[in-house]
């Protein structure tokens, strides 16, 4: 029988890779990840969106294996990750990847992050700069605040809690692509799986927090503080972002000193899934050292 190369699943972007899935207690909360690449190698931690979970790095760790000890997490209130107790504003992502980097004895890593990862990530370079190697900021949150698409991601979010049936999550994440046909079955089970558990309508809305307008203005990063960021950093956007136009990332870039602009076509707010071959040539590039041509 002959292999449809048009099907995917995360067991075959996996398969063959040596990776492995745990916990590790980070400041009390238990946080899950996914680990690929000997620990020997320098430190990539990827940092996954709202309501999101390691798996949408699947298609990523092999390649940047081969050159990182690479980790997917889970954000505190996220995936398989405690839930927490209050709102999660930024501050609260921030000192638990602190406390992430701690627990795995990492003084400092580079780190990816998309859309709230991505925030997360910039507001913890201005934060710990020293604990910082390089800087990726994948479609990111934390510049902008649009009622219209706010109000949108709390919708779809709060609806595949409150009823995680399959057509409810596969739109939740078709809002993510531009190519609706990436949204595989196996990363819609996988969200389904997360989604069903316990308390999840309750912490799904302490997630949301940060869709709330008086919220969000306070957690914004204000220019001066993008300013302030001199880890070398890669913006990466898209050309069909949901979220923010091209213009808006390119305006990110150009609030920090030196850092790197690319666009990738025919990608919404997943490139690192939508297009992982295309994305990990660019992230690797950047990472390692390699040319990276600017848009």
């Amino acid at each position: 029988m002959q292999r449809d190369n048009n099907y995917s699943s995360l067991w075959l972007e996996l398969l063959g890779v040596p990776f492995e899935q745990g916990y590790i207690d980070a400041g009390g909360v238990r946080t899950r990840y996914l680990h690929s690449g000997s620990v020997d190698k320098p430190a990539l931690l990827f940092l996954h969106g709202t309501g999101g979970h390691a798996e949408a790095y699947a298609r990523n760790l092999a390649d940047h294996a081969k050159h990182f000890s690479t980790w997917a997490i889970d954000m505190v209130g996220n995936g398989l990750s405690d839930h927490s107790s209050d709102p999660l504003e930024i501050s609260a992502y921030v000192e638990h990847l602190r406390t992430v980097l701690d627990a795995l004895g990492i003084e400092k890593a580079s780190l990816s992050g998309e859309s709230l990862g991505g925030w997360v990530a910039a507001r913890f370079a201005i934060e710990y700069p020293d604990r910082v190697e390089k800087l990726v900021l994948n479609t990111p949150g934390g510049h902008t605040a649009f009622p219209e698409i706010m109000q949108r991601i709390k919708t779809l979010s709060m609806a595949a809690v409150e009823n995680p049936s399959w057509d409810r999550i596969k739109s939740r994440l078709e809002f993510l692509m531009l190519d609706k046909s990436k949204v595989v079955d196996d990363i819609v089970a996988v969200r389904q799986a997360i989604y069903s558990g316990p308390g999840m309508v309750d912490q799904m809305e302490r997630t949301l927090i940060l869709q709330d307008w008086e919220v969000r203005q306070r957690n914004l990063i204000q220019p001066e503080e993008w300013a302030r960021i001199a880890t070398p950093t890669l913006v990466l956007w898209t050309s069909d972002d949901p979220t923010a136009s091209v213009e808006d990332g390119r305006r990110v870039a150009e609030m920090i000193p030196g850092a790197k602009f690319v666009v990738m076509d025919g990608c919404g707010h997943w490139p690192q899934w939508e297009d992982a071959p295309t994305f990990n040539a660019i992230h690797i590039g950047f990472l390692t050292g390699a040319p990276v041509i600017a848009a």
